[in-house]
């Protein structure tokens, strides 16, 4: 883990300090700040390793950032990037006469290696988020990587919101993921496809697209849990996938649909037990999705071996160990 942040330093020292001692030998690119804005200067940064990926995130105050032909030979990388505008949209250029608008949200895949720059629309700071992928012929299977100029994820592309379930899922700091080395490939591999690089039909094209898909059932199920209606055709509909596929990926974990569903479900309903000692456990179950009482206290019998009740009685004995849930959704 690398963390850094400019709150320690001079306010006339920030700047200098980003643009020359992080920007030039860390980042490898060129920043551009106007002298009258260089006082109020901050900026924080902090990276970690995810299944061979690094993830970055950054936030600081606006500046015009470039990667130049000088900056590439001083830094190379070979690795794909996979970046996220999580605040503060501005206007993007590769110098191959094209300029594209970059929105606060929105994805962006491009090489290391290629020149850019970037200029904001907004003084108030922004905020950016990167998956880096290093290439290699294993993970490219035979296609191109290296003249992929940054441009943005159309968000018309049926691999959108797979990739988007991906990089959501990896570069989590909170949660993560089971089987990272597997996803950053299968993450590469969405990225190449919407790109035009390979072929979507490939065998490690439709493992990539599973990979994704499953990533974003889990999301929905995270969002909805609380919603009784929640079903395997409501996220098939929202997936734009049939039903059946939405039963099939969930056939690699061990754990049908259903199961994972309830899992997820009973654990939330731990931790408003835990939370809330004084919550009457019909109302939590049922502000968790479960329709009836009965059905609640099977569910969590199966996954802690113990009634909700029994639950609350542990949390209150400090020298106990605390229930864990099992395996299903570990």
């Amino acid at each position: 883990m690398l963390s850094f942040t400019t709150d320690d330093l001079r306010p006339q020292d920030r700047f200098d300090h980003w643009c020359e001692v992080r920007g030039k030998t860390l980042f490898g690119v060129t920043i551009e700040l106007e002298r009258p804005q260089r006082s109020d200067f901050y900026g924080r940064f902090s990276a970690r390793g995810v299944g061979g990926a690094i993830v970055s995130d950054m936030q600081a105050s606006s500046y015009r950032i470039g990667r130049t032909n000088a900056d590439i030979a001083r830094m190379s990388g070979n690795s794909l990037c996979i970046g996220l505008q999580v605040r503060g949209p501005g206007m993007l250029e590769t110098g191959r006469g094209s300029r594209q608008y970059v929105q606060a949200g929105s994805l962006t895949i491009s090489h290391s290696d290629l020149p850019f720059q970037a200029t904001p629309e907004r003084s108030d700071g922004f905020e950016y988020r990167m998956l880096k992928i290093p290439l290699s012929a294993d993970l490219l299977v035979g296609a191109r990587g290296h003249d992929l100029f940054a441009a943005g994820l159309p968000h018309t592309a049926p691999q959108a919101r797979p990739l988007e379930a991906l990089f959501m899922a990896l570069t989590r700091a909170d949660v993560p993921p089971t089987d990272a080395e597997s996803d950053v490939v299968h993450a590469a591999r969405l990225a190449l496809i919407i790109r035009g690089r390979l072929a979507a039909g490939s065998v490690e094209g439709r493992a990539a697209l599973r990979a994704g898909y499953l990533h974003a059932a889990r999301q929905i199920l995270a969002r909805d849990l609380r919603r009784p209606d929640l079903s395997p055709e409501r996220v098939a509909a929202e997936l734009g996938i049939s039903l059946r596929q939405v039963h099939v990926l969930f056939e690699p974990t061990g754990q049908s649909f259903s199961r994972t569903l309830t899992t997820l479900r009973v654990r939330e309903a731990a931790q408003l037990l835990r939370a809330r000692p004084s919550r009457p456990v019909a109302d939590v179950a049922f502000h968790c999705g479960f329709e009836s009482l009965s059905a609640f206290y099977r569910a969590f019998q199966g996954v802690y071996g113990m009634t909700p009740r029994d639950l609350r009685q542990a949390e209150s004995e400090p020298r106990r160990t605390r229930p864990q849930p099992e395996a299903a959704m570990a």
